[in-house]
């Protein structure tokens, strides 16, 4: 069947398998064909998409345990992330790291160890798990964690499922008293007022800043910066406590249609940016949001990726070091305001260390941004590229559908340690997909 990720772009005809247990599993892997595994399809690209073999993990969506003590749950790789928070929050408990959708599954997660609005604080989604079980090519299953198997830990999280298909893990919840975040909006007029604010909301256990990639001059990366903590039960206001954990999550509606190519061009977005950042301007102050309107804006319209039109889209994320970021960014802004290629989902936010082999994050600043499939927007992105090379950037795998190989070895050097291991690990044959293949790994 026709297969893409999240962001439709590229599209590839896969022969999908849906085993219903660790036997059927190894049974594919006994016929030799390589393979990658799928959860709900979140990553943006080519990082779950395999010709000759897709092994989707839906059938592998049971919760298995849970430690109410320390908060520690043992669940399958395909159940997905709202369906923990459904059955937790109302008991107090939430993710310790969460991704901007609340449909991406545990194990995908894993794979590309997550980040979230709490990195430059928590760190990423692998500091909150305890152990994977992952099957190997020969079909064995094995543990591991920190003390067991240590490499294996190392090398799957953030490993884009490529050291083997991960079947179950345990990690850990938070303990929150509600369901509502206390916000502070900070309307940055510029680059440097948003990034003083992320710097004096350090403390913040949450910041997150939309930025307005098409302004310039004196206004170039204005934005809207949020700092977010999980409010106490007794700093709600009254009207809140009768519903401690929130409301439920809003009914998404839906994108019904491909919107035409013409709706997305650097008139509209910039209408949108200008109405966004008045509006965000106008609402500066602290309120009391809803966890999922704070953590999973988008998750309230489905199909949203249909707003890019037919021919899909296509994410830039980078991660700048902290003593690069600010020239990084603003040469970034400059070059995307420049070309008039504008995302109207432009998001930063502050990194901090992460553990891992082949993780993504490292201190300093990330800036995503979505932009519709064009050749003009191909031709925006490798500038974007060279960009992050000249200021020691990172480029995030779960996000990408176009990096060149020697782009990604030339900016992270661990990626040629990855694909070594992979080789003598005898990883290498069984486990592939379309962005391994393509990057070299």
């Amino acid at each position: 069947m026709k297969l893409s990720g999240w962001g439709r772009y590229p599209v590839a005809d896969c022969a999908l398998s849906a085993p219903r247990d660790d036997a059927a599993l190894a049974a594919l892997l006994a016929e030799g064909t390589p393979l990658i595994a799928r959860g709900n399809g979140r990553a943006y690209g080519d990082s779950a998409l395999n010709r000759q073999r897709t092994v989707s993990t839906r059938h592998f969506n049971r919760m298995l345990d849970f430690d109410t003590k320390t908060g520690v749950l043992t669940a399958e790789a395909g159940v997905l992330l709202g369906d923990v928070i459904a059955a937790f929050l109302p008991h107090g408990w939430f993710p310790a790291v969460t991704p901007g959708t609340r449909f991406v599954s545990l194990g995908g997660m894993a794979a590309a160890n997550v980040h979230g609005k709490n990195h430059h604080l928590d760190g990423g989604f692998r500091n909150f798990v305890d152990w994977v079980e992952v099957m190997g090519e020969d079909g064995t299953v094995t543990r591991a964690s920190r003390d067991e198997n240590p490499d294996l830990f190392d090398w799957t999280l953030g490993g884009m499922g490529l050291t083997g298909v991960i079947l179950r893990l345990a990690m850990r919840l938070r303990r929150v008293e509600t369901g509502w975040i206390r916000q502070r909006a900070i309307a940055a007029p510029d680059l440097s007022a948003a990034m003083a604010a992320f710097e004096a909301g350090h403390d913040a256990p949450y910041s997150v800043a939309w930025i307005d990639c098409l302004s310039s001059g004196a206004r170039l990366g204005r934005s809207v910066v949020m700092l977010g903590e999980h409010a106490p039960l007794d700093h709600l206001p009254t009207r809140f406590r009768r519903l401690p954990y929130g409301p439920p999550p809003k009914r998404g509606r839906s994108m019904p249609f491909n919107a035409p190519g013409f709706a997305l061009n650097r008139w509209t977005v910039s209408a949108f940016n200008a109405l966004y950042y008045r509006m965000g301007a106008r609402k500066a102050g602290t309120t009391y949001v809803p966890w999922d309107s704070y953590f999973y804006p988008l998750d309230s319209v489905l199909g949203w990726n249909r707003i890019y039109g037919r021919r899909g889209f296509i994410q830039f994320q980078c991660v700048l070091p902290e003593g690069a970021a600010r020239e990084g960014l603003t040469a970034l802004l400059k070059t995307i305001a420049a070309a008039g290629q504008g995302s109207f989902l432009a998001v930063l936010k502050k990194m901090g260390a992460d553990g891992g082999r082949f993780s993504f994050p490292m201190p300093g600043y990330t800036l995503a941004l979505d932009f519709p499939v064009t050749d003009k927007v191909l031709t925006l992105m490798d500038e974007l590229d060279r960009i992050t090379l000249d200021h020691e950037g990172r480029f995030y795998l779960a996000k990408d559908a176009r990096l060149r190989p020697e782009t990604l070895h030339t900016a992270d050097p661990r990626a040629g340690e990855f694909a070594s291991m992979r080789r003598q690990t005898g990883a290498a044959p069984a486990f592939a997909s379309l962005q391994s293949e393509r990057l070299g790994l």
